[in-house]
């Protein structure tokens, strides 16, 4: 018998890490509050650097950002920023660290949460793309959320970021019309 090829989006094919990932969590829908603050911090560092290194350091960001607990980050003060600063186990970036803090603090005032939020510019009904060169950076509704953000005090959420993070947590499906993925069918945990 032989073995079945499994078809992914081409970015997913160059690492165990970025396999796992796209397997396991990438265009899965996400919710909950400190889910989508993770989420959307992580995009954050990530800008202007490899997901890659935001992947093989997310064990150290979770245990840094208190697990992204919004109430936990959201009281950090000068010393957590100083502590963060002195972390090799993240990306050791002021304004990206500071932003963190401030998107908390925003996020925990928001009334309905940063969940219900942001789930509001979700896109179902947006193209399947065929390739990579389909996949856009940003959308209407990127945009439209990063200025959302933005007018309630985020940082660093701009309307690329926004939709990698919208991406990530399932708000539109971006995987290719020929990945294994695209609708719900998900390779086993072994990669095949």
């Amino acid at each position: 018998m032989g073995e079945i090829e499994v078809v992914r989006c081409g970015w997913a094919t160059g690492s165990p890490d970025y396999i796992r990932y796209h397997d396991e969590e990438w265009g899965r829908p996400v919710r909950g509050d400190d889910q989508v603050f993770e989420r959307l911090t992580l995009e954050g560092f990530q800008s202007g650097l490899s997901w890659l290194t935001i992947l093989r350091k997310r064990e150290n960001f979770r245990a840094a950002f208190a697990r992204f607990s919004i109430p936990a980050v959201a009281a950090f003060g000068d010393a957590d920023v100083t502590r963060l600063l002195a972390d090799p186990g993240i990306v050791r970036n002021r304004a990206k660290i500071e932003a963190a803090v401030a998107n908390a603090r925003a996020a925990a005032a928001l009334p309905g949460g940063l969940s219900d939020l942001v789930w509001r510019y979700a896109d179902p009904g947006a193209p399947v793309p065929a390739t990579l060169a389909d996949v856009p950076a940003t959308t209407p509704a990127s945009t439209a959320l990063s200025k959302e953000l933005k007018r309630i005090g985020f940082r660093f959420v701009g309307p690329t970021t926004a939709y990698a993070m919208m991406q990530a947590i399932g708000l539109v499906n971006d995987h290719l019309a020929t990945c294994c993925t695209r609708d719900g069918q998900w390779p086993s945990k072994t990669g095949v």
